[in-house]
């Protein structure tokens, strides 16, 4: 059959593509549940794998179908990205390399492609070219669309963990009853002083906590951001009922915080952690009593 013929019974090569797959998608599931992509992920079941190769097929078919071969954002990738991507995200997490991951989606293109030339053998050379240009083009779009899922899955994990490590690096103490604390160590950014304005008021809500104290003894420096950081903190804890009280400002930080300008008359301070503590207790009322040493020790 000329190809001319050929191109006026079944439509564009990519229309032929869409038919292909959806005719010989149980064949192509099949082929696919034996490669290593989808093997790694469904590992209790070859039925499952299989499906979810159906699945594919099926989206792909809708998307050769469109004509959209070469358009990683047409509706019919929707399927594809969240089932071929959540098999990437979960081959990632495995310790495989974003290329590693492109490599087995690219491991899919063969088996299919096979298929489709052993389908259309009785059809001209030319048009079976074509098709299996469209197909690959189709798989080249495929592969695109999973890189940026597992990217974007990739980034979301780094944002998750950054977050908690800031968590984990900014703890809110409980010093007394209705006594909370953040001994604040290393540089303050926007996103850890984020951190600690949320945990700090989450405290005060769960612990009814009248005080809380913000100890910045471990803060290197202070700059105008980290001050408008510590201000915006202190106002956000009145609001919520508690006084805030600055602590740990050694005198080089004083010297930057009045070099900067910077008006912290409103705002309650103590040279250590300790002096904080003890004017929150003697604010909540409670006696402060000084160690005496027992008569006779320390005397000639």
């Amino acid at each position: 059959m000329p190809e001319h013929e050929a191109a006026e019974q079944h439509g564009s090569p990519a229309r032929e593509v869409g038919e292909f797959l959806h005719r010989r998608r149980e064949q192509i599931a099949q082929r696919w549940a034996e490669e290593a992509l989808f093997r790694a992920v469904f590992t209790v079941s070859r039925d499952e794998a299989v499906e979810a190769g159906r699945d594919v097929a099926d989206a792909l078919a809708r998307v050769a179908a469109s004509g959209h071969v070469a358009d990683p954002a047409d509706d019919g990738f929707t399927v594809v990205r969240e089932q071929l991507a959540r098999m990437g995200a979960a081959r990632s997490r495995t310790g495989l390399t974003p290329s590693q991951v492109s490599n087995d989606v690219d491991a899919l293109r063969p088996p299919v492609v096979e298929l489709l030339v052993a389908d259309l053998a009785d059809g001209p050379a030319e048009w079976v070219r074509e098709c299996a240009n469209a197909l690959t083009v189709l798989m080249g779009t495929l592969r695109l669309v999973v890189q940026h899922a597992a990217l974007s899955d990739g980034q979301a994990l780094i944002d998750r963990q950054r977050l908690q490590l800031l968590e984990a690096a900014t703890p809110v103490v409980s010093l007394w009853d209705g006594v909370v604390a953040v001994p604040l160590i290393g540089t303050l950014d926007s996103a850890r002083s984020q951190v600690v304005m949320e945990s700090l008021l989450e405290a005060v809500v769960e612990q009814r906590a009248r005080f809380a104290i913000l100890d910045i003894t471990g803060v290197p420096t202070v700059d105008s951001l980290v001050a408008q950081h510590l201000m915006k903190t202190v106002a956000a804890a009145r609001l919520m009922g508690a006084e805030c009280v600055v602590s740990g400002i050694r005198p080089a930080i004083a010297q930057t915080i009045v070099h900067l300008g910077l008006d912290l008359g409103t705002v309650v301070t103590r040279a250590t952690l300790a002096d904080a503590l003890a004017h929150a207790l003697r604010r909540l009322g409670t006696d402060i009593a000084t160690p005496t040493a027992p008569d006779g020790v320390g005397q000639r």
